[in-house]
């Protein structure tokens, strides 16, 4: 797949599921003093950044040195957000117990909440399929760490305004469009398979 600046900046979105972080965070940070939490969660958004910036920087070699061709990410990313996707649209009870910690550091904040497997795995394909445009992707990241940063420092006053239940119907919603985008990964590998095994 080819994606634009505006396409992959919204495929990063959705990936990392700033509205659905949401609740996340706020059980996260329920025992952290409320002046002192907009600084861990832009701590968490810098950290996971640059975890994700290094996945841009090191993509190609980390394929090569795991004899990964990006046919395989590509499909394998597919899987991936599919599974995540779903997990938007059917959700269960689950996160960190905020009791066994007083301020949450990388885990489970930055990784896996914004920086999981599947944001790994989608710029990862995104510079191994057009690595002449690292700079447009790396935009999109920025772009993308900036949104998740005013919805989570802003997440008290979003669920007040909009109540927890319109939360939850926005990440269903965000869920079924991620879905239709993991699907069309999927058939388009599979497509270029198909392709690569009739002209063998």
């Amino acid at each position: 797949m080819n994606y634009t600046f505006a396409s992959a900046t919204i495929l990063l979105v959705l990936i990392t599921d700033p509205v659905g972080n949401i609740p996340i965070f706020a059980n996260a940070l329920k025992h952290v003093s409320p002046e002192r939490r907009p600084w861990v969660i832009l701590r968490e958004i810098l950290i996971a950044f640059v975890l994700l910036l290094t996945f841009m920087f090191v993509g190609e070699r980390f394929l090569q040195v795991m004899n990964l061709s990006e046919l395989a990410l590509q499909i394998g990313g597919g899987v991936i957000l599919f599974l995540i996707a779903l997990r938007m649209v059917f959700p269960h009870a689950e996160g960190p117990d905020p009791e066994q910690m007083e301020e949450p550091l990388i885990v489970p904040l930055a990784v896996p909440a914004i920086a999981g497997p599947s944001a790994l795995a989608t710029v990862l394909l995104l510079v191994s399929q057009q690595p002449e445009r690292r700079m447009e992707w790396i935009g999109a990241l920025c772009v993308t760490m900036l949104v998740s940063a005013v919805v989570l420092v802003s997440a008290e006053r979003i669920q007040r305004l909009i109540g927890t239940r319109l939360v939850v119907a926005v990440e269903r919603l965000m869920g079924l469009v991620l879905v239709s985008v993991s699907i069309e990964m999927m058939l388009r590998g599979i497509k270029t398979f198909a392709l690569q095994l009739s002209h063998a």
